[in-house]
């Protein structure tokens, strides 16, 4: 069971998922095959990890606009309506992340500024086989719209019980989203397609959206010729209380994130022993009827811990360390201790916020930084989805007066082409003679 634990020097034990050799190897050849056969190889690795035939994949990789509608008719009427408005939020907020091109004339002639354009085509990777997250298409897939993205194409594997259909609640969120070119693949190969395109599959510039530890291997193995999103990992919560949180909250919500997984964590921070004791009872009691008992109680147990801190300072230098994906602050003022948190991926403010809260309905993305990259990192966001591209221009006099700044620059780097490139516009370098202009 979770421990409680002295806050200070505590530090969580992260695993970053860099795969066995076995897991890297088979990887490297899944992304080799795909990349020499396309949708053979596709297929093929499609009926060996889903259980598919090969013959009811042929021709059928794409979902079509029948299984499309088919899928509204699976689903309730109040699963539609929430996804409606989770995306209205979701929409809103994103839209205010939105930059514009622009340019900045400076008095001597010169102009620099920077474009700023939306990626022509990105792949949206969404977990599926026996789990379905249709909240996780949202969240990839509507921050790439509000940027401007011509095609978004999503990809996910295909039902685990030999069928080649799709849980209709992702076909719903993908459709609600907007996404127009969905393919029943998953795994390795579906991020080798991608990547490298089939024949059926054109490859795209970037791939986001969380998958397992294959997925994981994939994306890192085809960085560089496409971009990723980052590298996710197991699920994490910390929650900085004080006497004022009620423990029942606070354990729910702990709870929340160790049933993801067992490598999920989960830590209360906290000056007082008695709220430690009291979320301690709680977890133990809430436990004992959750559906997925056993993988929240690993996950306690392996990676959970109730810190208790010797003063407020020490609470917030332990969160601070622990840098995690989500922070809970449930204290007196949230507000003004938020404002001393220098890393967390999403902070959640206050007894009503909980974590779910934000993980399907705020708005803020809940594709977050995970093993302490909140440190460096941020959430997903409509900047994931454009490519800048800086503009300089300079008049003949801003050049003349700056030419010779230009030139020791170059000369002090060794570099001294660079520095004729510019000597030879001033009219003093070599091919003065030659200049038709001159």
């Amino acid at each position: 069971m979770i421990q409680i634990r002295d806050a200070a020097g505590f530090k969580l034990e992260r695993q970053v998922e860099y795969g066995t050799p076995e897991q890297n190897e088979a990887v490297r050849r899944i992304i080799d095959d795909v990349r020499r056969e396309g949708d053979a190889a596709v297929i093929r690795y499609t009926e060996k990890f889903d259980g598919v035939a090969a013959e009811r994949l042929q021709g059928r990789l794409r979902v079509d606009e029948a299984e499309l509608a088919e899928a509204y008719g699976k689903v309730d009427a109040a699963f539609v309506e929430a996804l409606r408005k989770a995306a209205a939020n979701i929409r809103d907020f994103h839209e205010r992340q939105k930059r514009q091109s622009w340019v900045h004339l400076r008095p001597d002639g010169t102009m620099v500024g920077m474009n700023i354009r939306p990626l022509k085509r990105v792949g949206v990777y969404v977990p599926g086989g026996s789990a379905a997250y249709p909240s996780s298409v949202l969240m990839n897939v509507i921050p790439a719209k509000v940027a401007g993205v011509a095609e978004i194409v999503m990809v996910t594997p295909p039902a685990t019980s030999g069928k080649e259909g799709i849980a209709p609640e992702i076909l719903v969120a993908a459709a609600e989203a907007g996404v127009k070119e969905m393919y029943r693949v998953g795994g390795a190969q579906a991020v080798a397609a991608l990547a490298f395109g089939t024949e059926t599959i054109k490859p795209v510039d970037k791939i986001v959206g969380p998958g397992n530890i294959y997925v994981a291997l994939a994306k890192r193995n085809v960085y560089g010729a496409v971009d990723i999103d980052s590298i996710a990992g197991p699920s994490e919560i910390a929650v900085l209380a004080d006497d004022t949180a009620d423990p029942r909250y606070v354990a729910a919500d702990m709870l929340s994130q160790a049933e993801h997984d067992v490598m999920a964590s989960a830590v209360l921070v906290t000056t007082s022993r008695k709220l430690a004791e009291a979320v301690k009872a709680e977890l133990a009691a809430q436990l004992a009827d959750l559906p997925r008992r056993d993988i929240a109680a690993r996950s306690l147990a392996d990676n959970g811990a109730l810190l208790v801190a010797r003063d407020w300072q020490e609470a917030i230098d332990a969160v601070n360390r622990l840098a995690p994906e989500h922070l809970e602050i449930i204290t007196a003022n949230p507000l003004e201790d938020a404002g001393r948190i220098e890393n967390a991926g999403a902070i959640f403010l206050g007894p009503w916020s909980s974590e779910p809260v934000g993980d399907y309905f705020a708005g803020p993305n809940h594709i977050l930084p995970t093993n302490g990259t909140a440190r460096f990192a941020s959430p997903l966001s409509v900047d994931d989805f454009v490519k800048k591209t800086s503009l300089i221009q300079y008049s003949q006099s801003a050049l003349q007066e700056s030419g010779r700044h230009i030139m020791t620059l170059a000369r002090g780097e060794g570099l001294e082409a660079h520095a004729r490139a510019i000597e030879i516009r001033l009219g003093d370098g070599p091919g003065k003679e030659g200049n038709a202009n001159g």
